[in-house]
């Protein structure tokens, strides 16, 4: 199991703010890993740097051996990295099937594509997250979490080896968060490398096996969820003095 992603030394400055400071990880193929840090930790941050929506300013990132530094993000999307955002992202007023076939038409998503055409192919991705009873809506009118797996199927429709997820089950309702978690397991099982991001690591405690703790810009820790949530510096930083997680 070989290294997919590697980030090395990165930082990013905005003026006078250093927002991600030294940072550096690797990522294994197949591996499902958390970024857990407070908001204003740097982790929207660290997904922007990766995917390409900033560049950094000092640094390296290296995916599947090819550096992607400063790279534009349809290059990063078409060499296998795709993402999600916090803030809900579709083309709202054209159908559901619609929006997961522009990213279907993507380098990589043509690659799957054209072996069942564009049309089965999206409808399948549309069918796995949940949403093909309602292929033929826009998604202004859907609910908050089903929005959330659209946002995951048009990054899936990229024929992905990497999926970055930023914060996604903020603002979901508990039943809702069951439903976006069984989809993202299934990703997972189905051999996609997934790098998902929350405020808190109770959030993520059960469905990750591997966790990166950061504060302020900084690596703080990277281990498994409970000794990540025991160790010193992260109690202190995030949940607060004399708390401990069994």
């Amino acid at each position: 199991m070989g290294v997919i992603l590697e980030v090395k030394n990165l930082t990013k400055k905005f003026g006078g703010l250093t927002a991600v400071n030294d940072f550096s990880f690797e990522i294994k193929r197949g591996e499902f890993i958390g970024l857990i840090g407070p908001n204003g930790a740097g982790k929207t941050t660290v997904f922007n740097l990766i995917s390409g929506f900033e560049k950094p300013s000092s640094g390296r990132i290296r995916f599947n051996g090819i550096d992607i530094t400063g790279m534009k993000p349809y290059k990063i999307v078409n060499l296998g990295i795709a993402r999600t955002f916090q803030l809900v992202r579709s083309f709202k007023y054209l159908s559901l099937l619609d929006n997961i076939t522009v990213s279907c038409l993507s380098k990589r998503g043509k690659e799957v594509s054209k072996k069942t055409g564009t049309d089965n192919y999206a409808s399948s991705i549309l069918a796995s997250v949940g949403l093909i009873d309602k292929a033929r809506i826009p998604p202004i009118i859907l609910p908050h979490g089903d929005l959330r797996k659209l946002q995951i199927g048009k990054a899936v429709g990229t024929n992905p080896e990497l999926l970055l997820l930023d914060e996604p089950f903020s603002g979901l309702s508990f039943e809702e968060q069951l439903g976006i978690t069984d989809l993202i397991k299934k990703l997972h099982a189905d051999g996609v490398t997934i790098f998902i991001t929350g405020h808190v690591l109770r959030e993520l405690m059960t469905l990750v096996p591997r966790v990166i703790a950061m504060h302020q810009g900084k690596f703080i820790a990277d281990g498994p969820p409970v000794q990540v949530a025991n160790n010193k510096i992260v109690l202190e930083a995030y949940l607060g003095r004399g708390v401990k997680i069994a």
